[in-house]
């Protein structure tokens, strides 16, 4: 969780260049019902600074339990891998929705160990995307 001030302008800014929707999960949040928060891609416990290279909207369950982390384990491999990167890396490179589109699949050691270590399928999402299928507002289109 941030520290430092980030400025209502540049928190309109990020969250348009990231379509209003969590980095890691993609939650909306205009479905959520809930403003999204502006989470450092590098902590600011390892130096990150509150510039805006270095944000990112996240829903709070992902930034609570990314906190101050930037590596996770793969489950595949056991090596250590950075976690996704929302601002660098395009989400589509690294996950996939299941074919119900209620689950996040990594398709590579950082989208593995980032679904793992974000908790992306957490059951209240999980029961939340399933409903926003059957309403037609999920998975979000890119």
């Amino acid at each position: 969780m941030s520290r430092s001030y980030v400025s209502k302008e540049l928190r309109k800014k990020i969250a348009k260049e990231a379509r209003y929707r969590c980095g890691y999960c993609l939650t909306v949040a205009s479905i959520a019902g809930y403003e999204m928060d502006v989470e450092h891609i590098i902590p600011e416990s390892a130096g990150g600074l509150t510039e805006e290279a270095n944000l990112w909207l996240s829903c709070s369950k992902c930034n609570l339990h990314k906190s101050d982390r930037t590596q996770a384990i793969d489950s595949l491999t056991g090596e250590t891998i950075s976690l996704f990167n929302p601002r660098e890396q395009r989400w589509p490179a690294h996950f996939e929705w299941s074919k119900e589109g209620d689950l996040i699949l990594g398709k590579t050691a950082i989208g593995r160990a980032t679904v793992k270590a974000l908790h992306l399928n957490r059951t209240i999402l999980v029961t939340a995307r399933q409903r926003w299928v059957k309403a037609r507002l999920h998975p979000p289109e890119d």
